[in-house]
């Protein structure tokens, strides 16, 4: 199903955007950005006792290193502190592509960017070229440290602060196979934050320096993310009648997310969920064979199944907080996964949650009532679990609440920014490893 004027206008803001438009139907950059924009302004009373905490790192500078332009999990979850590393008098410059949604919000936030571009459109870049325009810009800039928001920008990174002498972090937000020569490159930095427990142990295996390395969950606004009732608005959108219960999947349309097991669980549960309809929210960015082949295939294993007309392909969309209270669960079929955001900002709605039980997902649900977890790859159990929770609203409801309180206690973005900030002023004042 091709997205409407609504969903469009949700759509838009992950898209490269030359300017504010304010048309009927449409909204404005930054409106649609309102989701950043408006936690930059203001000062939730959690903020208040926040700059005292850590004292010893008001006005430290510190450079974000950001690879793509988008606003992905690991853009969304370094953005979801900002509010609170501001008031706490952090000064973060983002050096980051100079278009695109992420641009968009760094300048409504009023954070200060330079641009750098990993992957100019005009011509390709060496390694060495890449080194020394980051070199180049940090010399200018002057921080007190470097923060590598992704493991390939911690590999470009390393050599250049380790000459600077400059202490730097990187983010393990990625559990990928690593070669001698990025464990080397990773181990240069004074700290390396993995996102969750699973993800530093699969890296440790790696050779990565356990004395170097330490968890850091990722946070979730939890105002922004909170229990709302549902509008109808996107039932409408998409022409279903009121009967029609909407499950969604959230995630990169790539073969690690597991789509493909997901559609044949869904082929499995059709006769006994007839009113049963599946929002696949995201897209595929990759322009590898395989990564378009596995696309096609998934589309086509839909159609084959007799359920296109049951899955609305909605793309990407950056204000998932508008589409989590429509639905009535969520599904995340992913075969590795080192830390789920989309886990962290359902369960903040009380959106009751099927996951498999893969990397860090088992930190965000310790105990059975806060969500069904699932052996990844294992159609007959998901399906098993889809039929047991849309046939169970008292279950799925308890389990939203248990999932919130979970959110409440450990995952929220002031659990996320304390725990930045105080690694910020250890390796900015040499306590590390």
């Amino acid at each position: 199903t091709a997205p409407l004027r609504s969903l469009r206008s949700l759509r838009y803001a992950v898209q490269p955007h030359s300017g504010s438009r304010n048309t009927q139907g449409d909204i404005s950059i930054r409106q649609k950005q309102g989701t950043f924009l408006s936690a930059c302004n203001t000062r939730p009373p959690a903020l208040l006792d926040f700059a005292t905490d850590f004292g010893s790192a008001v006005g430290l500078k510190v450079a974000w290193l950001f690879e793509y332009p988008t606003l992905l999990g690991g853009e969304r979850s370094l953005l979801a502190t900002l509010p609170y590393l501001l008031q706490a008098g952090i000064e973060p410059v983002a050096l980051a592509p100079p278009e695109g949604p992420l641009a968009d919000v760094l300048a409504g936030c009023g954070v200060e960017h330079r641009p750098f571009n990993v992957h100019p459109s005009d011509r390709a870049m060496s390694r060495q070229q890449l080194r020394q325009a980051l070199r180049s810009l940090l010399e200018e800039i002057r921080p007190a440290l470097l923060h590598a928001n992704s493991l390939s920008m911690g590999r470009l990174s390393a050599a250049v602060v380790e000459a600077a002498g400059m202490p730097s972090i990187a983010h393990l937000r990625d559990v990928v196979g690593l070669s001698a020569a990025a464990v080397a490159d990773l181990n240069r930095h004074a700290r390396l934050l993995a996102v969750s427990q699973a993800t530093r142990e699969f890296h440790l295996k790696q050779g990565v320096s356990a004395e170097r390395t330490r968890v850091c969950h990722n946070g979730v606004d939890l105002n922004l993310f909170r229990p709302r009732a549902p509008t109808g608005w996107l039932h409408r959108e998409l022409g279903l009648p009121d009967d029609a219960v909407l499950a969604a999947s959230i995630g990169q349309l790539v073969m690690r997310k597991g789509h493909d097991v997901l559609a044949r669980a869904a082929a499995r549960v059709k006769d006994r969920l007839p009113a049963l309809h599946w929002l696949l929210v995201g897209e595929r960015h990759s322009q590898k064979a395989e990564a378009i082949e596995y696309e096609a295939a998934l589309r086509a294993s839909i159609e084959a199944a007799g359920l296109a007309r049951r899955f609305h392909f909605l793309g990407a969309i950056v204000h998932v907080e508008r589409v989590l209270p429509e639905v009535t669960l969520l599904v995340h079929p992913a075969r590795q996964e080192p830390l789920g955001r989309v886990l962290l900002e359902a369960a903040a709605a009380c959106v009751a949650c099927i996951a498999t039980d893969v990397g860090g997902t088992r930190e965000v649900f310790p105990a059975a009532t806060m969500a069904r977890l699932v052996p990844a790859n294992n159609v007959d159990s998901l399906a098993e679990a889809i039929v047991e929770l849309i046939e169970s609203p008292a279950e799925r409801e308890a389990m939203g609440r248990s999932a919130r309180r979970r959110m409440e206690e450990a995952f929220g973005a002031e659990h996320a920014a304390r725990a930045l900030a105080g690694h910020y002023r250890e390796v900015s004042d040499g306590q590390c490893p």
